[in-house]
């Protein structure tokens, strides 16, 4: 069986990213690109010599099964991993052209550039309003009550989330339902300005409204973000994402624009994956 029709098996609906035929479009400047990247965990090795270049403002697809390292490079592009003892990187990653490892670099000043959006929601025990506003009121974004209600709306638009919840921004962010407490992480997350957002699994603990939600959502950001999401969802990772990384064992196997990844991959380890043989 050729590798056209084995693919046709998966049922998934990878949209159209590469122009036709004879079409000329612009380079697509690369936003992160990671040089030799091995990350440790004590003696355990966990990533081994990671380079790929990811777009600007293109969505892009982590894929592989489950402790293959995805989630672990994923925080690498803004330092989470710092925050495990014993976590060492060796190589670089750079953002816009700086080494976000370098010494002069605060961690906390590029998680604001680069925001996360975790595989569980984590609203705080806090009012809509006040999860919206928490980065804001921490670093002094706004002068005062108006700049933060300008802010807050415009932060539950931009999430899709503040039709559902205008008249409700002072109740608890827990009476909000799961997709709906998801995407008020992703307004909290977009409040402080970010350049960059990392998604762990954004959309594995929602129903599938709730997570088709999410997929419009992402592509709306794409818009003004550059993207980055973990998925073990194969159809997920071909509806939402431009160009899809395959790892495997702590190695990038493929790199590549998805409709070429799902279609015709390079790798057999790739097509292997894909069609469900394992992970």
């Amino acid at each position: 069986m050729n590798s056209g029709a084995m693919f046709s098996k998966l049922a998934v609906q990878v949209k159209p990213t590469v122009p036709a035929e004879g079409r000329r479009v612009p380079e697509i400047p690369a936003k992160i690109k990671a040089e030799e990247v091995n990350f440790y965990y004590g003696k355990t090795q966990a990533l081994h010599s990671i380079s790929l270049q990811i777009k600007e403002r293109q969505i892009t697809g982590l894929i592989g099964p489950s402790g293959c390292g995805k989630s672990t490079f994923l925080r690498t592009l803004n330092r989470m991993n710092d925050l495990v003892p014993a976590a060492r990187l060796e190589g670089k990653v750079f953002i816009d052209g700086q080494d976000i490892y370098a010494r002069a670099v605060d961690p906390i000043l590029l998680r604001r550039k680069v925001g996360m959006i975790f595989q569980k929601s984590n609203p705080f025990p806090k009012s809509i309003y006040e999860n919206v506003v928490y980065g804001v009121k921490i670093n002094s974004y706004a002068k005062n009550r108006r700049e933060m209600d300008e802010i807050v709306e415009k932060s539950l638009h931009d999430a899709a989330l503040w039709g559902e919840v205008k008249d409700r921004l002072h109740r608890s962010a827990f009476s909000l339902s799961g997709g709906q407490q998801q995407r008020l992480c992703i307004a909290r997350c977009l409040a402080v300005k970010p350049d960059i957002i990392l998604m762990d699994e954004p959309a594995s603990a929602l129903d599938p409204i709730s997570t088709a939600k999410i997929e419009e959502l992402i592509f709306e950001l794409k818009k003004r973000y550059t993207i980055i999401i973990v998925t073990h969802n194969m159809q997920q990772a071909a509806r939402v994402s431009d160009y899809t990384a395959f790892f495997l064992l702590g190695e990038l196997i493929e790199y590549d624009i998805t409709t070429k990844m799902f279609t015709n991959p390079s790798r057999k380890e790739t097509e292997d994956y894909i069609t469900g043989r394992f992970g």
